[in-house]
């Protein structure tokens, strides 16, 4: 081990210094995440290497975080023989998911993806906000807003608003920040 990070914007500036041949990547990082931090590092540097280890296994952070490039992911209660297995396919250059992740991305691949204004949106219903404010606040037609709320409440096989925050929440599409 070369350096440990507390914070997305410590690991990149760290990674600069030490150039690690792999990246042991918690999620929650302070500042940017460590699905923005994998992100980030992966843009600056293509060719980094990084294993996701962490207590989360919702679809939805599974796919970002590999969607970001890591290389492989594995939760923090995987057994060590695991661990060493999983770092040195990463280190190797291979990706690495257990059978278990595995499942659960090809689930999250088989939901429809929210878009990005269907994201918006959820924040905006998920704070109580009308239909009507809504299209205010985001310089869309009330119409518009209405679609948009019908195509999420059925990608997230929801009967109404709240049951579809709720979902939403569980798989990870959104927080309550």
């Amino acid at each position: 081990m070369v350096a440990e990070a507390e914070s997305g914007e410590e690991l990149l500036s760290l990674y600069r210094r030490h150039r690690p041949s792999l990246v042991l990547m918690d999620l929650m990082l302070t500042g940017i995440d460590g699905i923005r931090a994998t992100e980030a590092l992966r843009e600056e540097f293509p060719d980094a290497k990084v294993l996701v280890f962490s207590t989360f296994a919702r679809n939805e952070e599974i796919y970002q975080a590999l969607r970001a490039g890591a290389k492989g992911y594995l939760l923090k209660t995987a057994p060590r023989t695991e661990l060493l297995t999983a770092i040195r396919t990463v280190a190797a250059g291979n990706n690495y998911l257990p059978p278990m992740l595995t499942g659960r991305l090809a689930e999250r691949l088989a939901q429809s993806a929210l878009t990005p204004r269907e994201r918006e949106i959820l924040q905006l219903v998920r704070r109580g906000r009308s239909n009507k404010e809504i299209g205010a606040a985001l310089f869309i037609a009330e119409d518009t807003v209405k679609r948009h709320v019908s195509n999420l409440m059925q990608k997230l096989q929801a009967d109404d608003r709240a049951q579809a925050v709720a979902e939403a929440i569980r798989r990870g599409l959104i927080s309550l920040e």
